[in-house]
């Protein structure tokens, strides 16, 4: 090819060779820059759109879906629109020789970060539809809490609580643990460890770092008058009353209570919904019915004076357990699903407060309640007059006689009452809603916390295996049948709002009134 002096350079074109002057190839090169900075400008653009797009995939919790368990809780609305689906739970056994220690190496997630909101979710869940308002009754969540509320709860108020509790019951980063300090009556602290270790098992990673104390005795005992110028410790129990301020929470029992054979209530409730539907209360003893442990308390002590004698008969039947005979036989002969052959239930208390309520409501009978003094977590949704018949305590006999005969009288008014009182506890007290109450009430405990909890020295892991694996016989049995099989895949019922010092007036007037009311037809009737 032919050289030429005014030509410095060879530009290849495919298979044959060209030349231009300098200057031509100048403008040629500043074009093809203009060129590749324009490609390198549109790439850069289109380089930085897909990644803020697989951005927003990732953090919106739809293409990355475990990312928002470890990091930052989504917002409430971002919450609503998420997909996934519950995984089944196991329960895997070591060997005998297998140390304790080894017993809680399943995978936990972390917290969440405790904050305002009444529901926290930081794990996917199935739900396109806002989740419903809880029951009202969850509404004294807040009023349980309120002594708190102004001052926050610190680790000090905690540990001073500590010489009226059975255990410390702790979640850090996900994990749960518990130091025990004694042991109580029969399996009560057993059965609610675990209650709390299926709570996170149906909501993993929801419950928030938590500390508290724990109480399994029946009678609440710090008193509000004890604390007027300083908070009192936080103590969680079954029940409370008008002077004492413990934290009431979900009792043993609903996980299932085997020294008496009483079924966790999930398949209890079932059968006791099936024996309703075997005898029509048409069909049923016109009569009231109690039996249980009258050597407890007083109150039934003079119930036991109603019971049927000669020249009386008071429209009661009452039985006392026999304790001995009911042990010997496994409380073969106490099948609570068996006891709905009454048109009427009785309930009374004992010490305190019974978790004989919850039986005594889910019969389809009117609930004869003989006035009570003490509640648990859920009794005070309960209204006069339309889930219950109120009983005067100073005249158990003459009252229990009246409402009978009212009812036996009204017979569409007492069954109405017996179905409101037995849909009462029967779906608004169901476990789904147990474990929603539960989550709620220590999430919003968590957010009054002024600390971050730390691990004692001599707290353990609890977990499914720590728990369950070393049992045996019924205990074992019921622990089995009350084991969350899956995690939960639908959001938490949405918390409501706190009454005003106005509701809260109105609610307790609207009781009184019906009180009085059947008090007054009592009084008519009598003279």
């Amino acid at each position: 090819m032919p050289r030429d002096g005014n030509m410095s350079s060879w530009w290849w074109c495919g298979k044959e060779a060209a030349y231009e002057p300098l200057e031509s190839r100048a403008k040629g090169v500043v074009g093809a820059v203009q060129s590749s900075t324009k490609a390198l400008v549109v790439f850069f653009l289109v380089l930085l759109a897909l990644v803020a797009f697989i951005s927003s995939r990732w953090f919106d919790g739809t293409t990355f879906t475990m990312v928002t368990s470890w990091g930052q809780q989504p917002s409430r609305s971002h919450r609503r629109h998420h997909r996934s689906h519950s995984r089944r739970v196991t329960l895997t056994c070591p060997n005998q020789t297998t140390a304790q220690t080894q017993y809680c190496r399943r995978f936990t997630y972390p917290s969440p970060s405790v904050s305002p909101s009444p529901s926290p979710s930081p794990l996917p869940i199935a739900s396109s539809e806002p989740p419903p308002s809880c029951p009202d009754y969850f509404r004294w969540i807040h009023e349980d809490l309120r002594p708190w509320r102004s001052t926050g709860i610190t680790r000090e108020m905690v540990e001073s609580a500590q010489k009226l509790a059975a255990f410390r019951l702790l979640v850090i980063d996900g994990r749960v643990y518990v130091e025990q300090y004694h042991r109580v009556f029969q399996t009560r602290d057993l059965f609610t460890l675990w209650g709390f270790v299926q709570l996170a098992n149906r909501y993993p990673g929801y419950l928030p770092d938590l500390d508290l104390m724990f109480n399994c005795e029946d009678v609440p005992t710090v008193k509000a008058a004890d604390y007027k110028t300083s908070p009192p410790p936080p103590l969680f129990r079954y029940c409370k009353d008008d002077t004492t301020v413990d934290i009431v929470f979900p009792d043993w029992s609903f996980w299932g209570w085997p020294e008496i054979n009483i079924k966790p209530w999930e398949p209890l409730s079932e059968e006791m919904k099936e024996a309703n539907e075997r005898v029509k209360w048409e069909k049923r003893k016109p009569y009231a019915y109690w039996k249980g442990n009258p050597g407890v308390s007083r109150q039934r002590q003079d119930l036991l004076k109603c019971n049927l004698s000669t020249g009386h008969d008071w429209n009661a039947r009452v039985f006392a357990q026999n304790w001995e005979k009911e042990t010997q036989n496994g409380f073969k002969e106490s099948n609570l699903a068996e006891q709905c052959m009454y048109r009427y239930k009785i309930f009374v208390e004992g010490r305190a407060w019974s978790v004989s309520e919850k039986y005594t409501l889910a019969c389809d009978s009117p609930a004869l309640f003989v006035t009570t003094h003490f509640y648990d977590f859920m009794t005070r949704g309960l209204i006069p007059g339309r889930h219950y018949w109120p009983i005067r305590e100073t005249a158990k006999c003459r009252s229990i006689k009246f409402a009978v005969d009212w009812g036996n009288k009204h017979q569409k008014k007492a069954q109405a009452m017996g179905k409101e009182g037995s849909r009462f506890i029967l779906e608004e007290v169901k476990m789904d809603y147990v474990y929603q109450y539960m989550l709620h009430l220590l999430t919003e405990y968590a957010n009054l916390l002024r600390y971050k909890p730390t691990l004692p020295e001599k707290a353990t892991d609890l977990c499914l295996e720590s728990v369950a694996c070393r049992e045996q016989g019924r205990v074992k049995e019921f622990l089995m049948q009350s084991m969350v099989k899956r995690t939960s895949d639908s959001e938490p019922c949405d918390l409501p709002p706190a009454y005003t010092s106005r509701e809260l007036e109105e609610l307790r007037s609207r009781k009184a009134k019906a009180v009085k009311q059947v008090e007054k037809w009592e009084q008519e009737a009598w003279h």
